[in-house]
């Protein structure tokens, strides 16, 4: 297996629960302070060393590629003002080395399709899924943590955190022993089991590094509710033959799929922002 130059973001998803904001603006492009969410979860996979990001799209998604893409009015209108910072913000929105691929998911079958359908770019190839609704905030990247994991181990890895027993019905749920430091071996995932049958409180949380393997398991999946193919079930069926890891990573996640995540998110880098910082902490102490 070589090196991991692939991650795949589906961002075909509907983002119901942030109607009426998403009912024409994919939920991905919702900025956080001045970038919107699909951008973070790009830089964190540059910032990994992926030079291939293929995106999962639907219906309406075209803002993501859009925004990618090269803005030629937009740069010549910023040249002409002298407008150099924000003329260099927008060309370093991805770098050149870069490479953007999209693929279409004509139905919405489930996260476990989503992946599915970048089969014919990874081929046989191991690669990283990130869920842009996770924003997560951490130094080295989170998927660079998960790689250099991947690397000592030659394995897939999943990224994991401790959430309350009480929210386990949320996620994927993995049963695992120490193996180790922050690194689980898996012995089992169940998607969203009850606080009461729930095998532990280590859920999988929207970042993923997988071998190819996971393809054929996806194929053979029973679809469920809706006719959806669900990634824990095709993780549940690789975990049989091939050794599966969690990582316990090191960094602050925000839920940015729920709008009290996402407006967490948005405070704490506000209170960061190199522009907004001093300003936006002085505004929020008043508010005491």
């Amino acid at each position: 297996m070589n090196k991991i130059t692939k991650a795949v973001f589906p961002v075909a998803g509907m983002g119901s629960r942030f109607l009426p904001a998403t009912k024409a603006s994919p939920k991905e492009m919702m900025p956080v302070v001045d970038k919107p969410l699909i951008q973070y979860a790009v830089e964190e996979a540059v910032a990994a060393g992926i030079t291939d990001m293929v995106f999962i799209t639907g219906r309406n998604k075209r803002a993501i590629e859009d925004h990618f893409d090269t803005a030629y009015e937009v740069e010549a209108e910023l040249a002409a003002r002298g407008k150099t910072e924000l003329l260099r913000a927008v060309q370093e929105v991805i770098p050149k080395h870069v490479n953007c691929i999209y693929i279409r998911q004509s139905e919405p079958l489930g996260l476990g399709h989503a992946v599915l359908c970048a089969q014919p770019v990874v081929q046989d190839e191991p690669f990283a899924v990130i869920l842009a609704d996770d924003l997560i905030d951490g130094e080295p990247s989170i998927i660079k943590q998960m790689l250099d994991v991947y690397q000592r181990h030659r394995c897939s890895v999943l990224g994991v955190q401790d959430v309350p027993r009480s929210q386990t019905a949320q996620y994927g749920i993995v049963s695992s022993s120490n193996l180790e430091q922050n690194v689980e071996q898996v012995h089992g995932i169940v998607e969203k089991p009850s606080p009461e049958t729930a095998p532990s409180t280590l859920a999988v949380v929207g970042r993923y590094i997988l071998t190819p393997r996971i393809f054929h398991h996806l194929k053979n999946v029973q679809a469920g509710a809706g006719g959806e193919i669900q990634l824990t079930d095709g993780i549940a069926a690789l975990l049989q033959e091939e050794k599966l890891l969690a990582y316990r990573f090191n960094g602050t996640r925000y839920d940015c799929g729920s709008k009290l995540g996402y407006l967490k998110a948005t405070v704490a880098y506000g209170l960061k922002h190199p522009e907004l910082s001093d300003e936006f902490a002085a505004y929020l102490s008043s508010l005491k």
